[in-house]
């Protein structure tokens, strides 16, 4: 009995199922399954709860709502005009009359005075008038007020527990801001940075409990707290943007520990001329973070390229822990009614201070020139000699211009390129020239067209020139790596020259040198006749070198002191070995 019950309930599901799917339900067919049902005994539970509801008149009506909107097109949304506010004052004066006496009436009238009806009506009247209302402009929004601050609510304070390495230092420092105490900035790699849970502007509330109003008080309880730490710390919600990777040649020393401006002297990191670092974060304006390339060691903090400025700027020299070698000495000196002097445009170049220089990696490549800088009598010629002569198909050299005639015996462009003196301050006047000067009425100079003729026979270039003409050279083009041969004391430079006059390389007066020297002419350039040097020019030659060593110690990528002809060759060919072997740090704007 009870199968052929559950049997027809089947069948009649079944039917309900194929109308559903035809998209239409009969109010016939919800009857039907009356008599289907009405026999069944009140046991069945599901079965009366089913009559029950097919029988209810919120189905029936639902089912016919469901039929018509099925046998009927969509409704499509009609615009009703662009000024619905008068239409409903329009309805509201022709329901005032029916208000009081009719129900329906009054109750329209309610809702349409409803404060949420109003607003969307103005809402729909203000889309279909496009009346949008414009952004304001960036000058304007830069003058709005900023937005106010708040106190943020209590569930904003979180408790944080961080590990304390013994001897460690967390990695942060502290600033107090309305009596807050702030997170100033967390050192990349240092303890805090590498768990990852305190955020810069995260203010300090307690520490195991305790409340730290000073960075005194912080510091005493942070020493005395061992293994985990609880802090509890109002979060800032902010993360630092990713920075780009940066790195710089430095061109000054520093040591933390002198320095009464930095925030802490723990934190400072310790570095020497020449060092290269990788700046790690840039946003604070007067103090960087950065680590030494090759170390594996938390970022410290170095002071900015503004604040080093600044310090340089106003600082005394006797004053400056820094020992900042710069490109240029500040002295003064006594002026000279000169039309150009070699020595005093060194002098001039002390404006530019060079500290910090941005540096490439490159992948091992060979320079196109080899520059030969030092003082006049330290041996730069015989070096260069030797060199070229070493191995011609590697090395070559340029062969100066010069607007005076030529001399019986002379042939253009084997030791001299002869031209018209209009030609030569033409191309002087368009920058054509390394270096170039005039002595008793002609002028003589290096030409760039010379050194890019070396460089495209595939050699390098090796050239002396004066100092003042690293700045030309230093670019993309030429690729320079400067040698600067230091002079090494008076009695070895004595027997150094005695040694160079036996074995012919030295063929220059060094007093005439120096004369054509402060009127920029290279000796290279010149043919002169030989004197021997004297305990005065020895006495100069040591001096000069100082003074280039002082001024352009940032433009050099290898030092030797020339205390020996042999060593010296030795040193500069393995060192013009490693470039064709060894990754470089060039300057950035030779790859960028």
């Amino acid at each position: 009995m009870r199968d052929a019950e559950q049997a027809r309930l089947m069948e009649s599901t079944d039917k309900l199922n194929k109308n559903n799917e035809r998209g239409f339900v009969s109010d016939q067919f919800i009857k039907s399954p009356n008599t289907d049902i009405n026999h069944v005994t009140a046991q069945h539970k599901d079965l009366v709860f089913l009559q029950s509801l097919l029988d209810s008149p919120a189905m029936k009506n639902l089912i016919k709502a469901h039929d018509k909107l099925d046998a009927e097109e969509p409704l499509k949304p009609v615009l009703g005009g662009e000024n619905s506010t008068e239409l409903i004052q329009q309805i509201f004066t022709d329901l005032a009359p029916h208000k009081y006496s009719n129900t329906k009436a009054s109750e329209l009238s309610t809702i349409l005075r409803k404060p949420h009806v109003k607003a969307i009506i103005e809402a729909h009247d203000t889309i279909a008038q496009k009346k949008f209302d414009k952004l304001p402009s960036p000058k304007i929004a830069s003058r709005m007020a900023p937005p106010v601050y708040t106190a943020p609510p209590p569930d904003a304070i979180r408790m944080v527990g961080i590990r304390k390495v013994e001897g460690e230092p967390l990695g942060i420092t502290i600033a107090t801001e309305d009596g807050d105490l702030s997170i100033a900035r967390i050192l990349q790699g240092g303890m805090i940075d590498r768990q990852g849970l305190l955020h810069v502007g995260d203010i300090i509330k307690e520490v195991n409990g305790i409340e730290v109003r000073t960075p005194e008080e912080l510091q005493l309880h942070m020493k005395k707290a061992v293994g985990s730490i609880t802090l509890k710390i109002i979060p800032s919600y902010t993360d630092s943007l990713p920075t780009a990777q940066v790195f710089m040649k430095v061109h000054f020393s520093y040591d933390p520990s002198k320095d009464t401006l930095i925030p802490c002297k723990e934190a400072g990191l310790f570095f020497h001329k020449g060092d290269i670092l990788e700046i790690v974060n840039q946003e604070d304006p007067n103090w960087w973070q950065a680590r030494k390339v090759g170390e594996d060691k938390a970022a410290g903090l170095i002071p900015s390229l503004n604040l080093e400025e600044s310090r340089k700027a106003f600082c005394k020299p006797e004053l400056d822990f820094t020992k900042t070698v710069v490109c240029g000495s500040i002295k003064a000196k006594r002026k000279k009614k000169v039309l150009y002097s070699h020595s005093r445009t060194m002098d001039m170049d002390r404006h530019e201070l060079l500290l910090y220089e941005e540096v490439a990696r490159m992948p091992p490549f060979q320079r196109k020139t080899l520059v030969l800088i030092g003082a006049q009598g330290v041996g730069r010629r015989t070096i260069k000699s030797r060199l070229i002569n070493s191995d011609p198909t590697r090395y070559g050299t340029t062969i100066p211009h010069t607007s005076r005639a030529m001399r019986p015996g002379e042939e253009d462009g084997r030791k001299y390129f002869f031209t018209d003196r209009a030609i030569m301050e033409r191309d002087m006047a368009a920058d054509e020239y390394l270096e170039s000067g005039e002595l008793d009425g002609n002028i003589y100079g290096t030409k760039l067209d010379t050194m890019r003729q070396v460089v495209r026979a595939g050699k390098m270039c090796v050239i002396d020139c004066n100092s003042v003409a690293l700045k030309k050279l230093s670019t993309p083009e030429f690729m320079p790596f400067v040698v600067f041969l230091q002079a090494p004391d008076i009695n070895r430079l004595r027997n150094m020259h005695e040694q160079a006059v036996r074995e012919g390389h030295i063929q220059k007066n060094l007093a005439y040198e120096r004369e054509l020297q402060n009127r920029s002419v290279t000796m290279s350039t010149l043919d002169t006749e030989f004197m021997d040097m004297t305990e005065e020019d020895f006495d100069r030659t040591v001096n000069e070198s100082y003074r280039l060593q002082k001024n352009y110690d940032c433009f050099f990528d290898l030092t030797i002191v020339n205390d020996d002809f042999e060593k010296t060759f030795v040193v500069l060919h393995d060192a013009i070995q490693r470039l064709a072997t060894e990754p470089q740090w060039v300057p950035v704007n030779w790859v960028y």
